[in-house]
């Protein structure tokens, strides 16, 4: 694959956050990259590209779940601050909000970093 064959490049190819949301394998582009909402498949089972080996542990997903906890705990403080809503309605608000960013947070950030690593090591 060369580099202008990237999904954010190519005319046709999906985008990163495309990418990431149908979990498309960098390869071949089936929706195979991911095994359970959040967590890479070991294996591509369409074309066999090995995805744990791109992987590598997940370096800084660690800052990217800090970083949207700050934010939405800015985000619900702020919402607390102006509507006063009471407990059950933030909770039954809050609660699926949180649930939802942190797998598309975690989505996006993995299909990131596989794509970027399935780019260099194929230069």
């Amino acid at each position: 694959m060369t580099p202008d064959e990237s999904p954010t490049e190519k005319k046709g190819q999906p985008g990163i956050v495309s990418a990431a949301l149908s979990g498309l394998c960098p390869r071949c582009h089936a929706p195979h990259l991911f095994a359970a909402p959040a967590a890479l498949a070991d294996r591509c089972s369409a074309c066999g590209l090995d995805i744990r080996a791109l992987e590598r542990g997940g370096r800084f997903v660690g800052v990217v779940t800090m970083l949207l906890a700050l934010v939405l705990i800015m985000a619900a403080l702020a919402v607390d601050e102006w509507l006063r809503p009471p407990l059950w309605a933030s909770l039954v608000f809050w609660a699926p909000v949180t649930i939802a960013s942190v797998i598309f947070c975690l989505r996006l950030y993995k299909t990131m970093w596989v794509y970027h690593q399935y780019e260099e090591r194929s230069e």
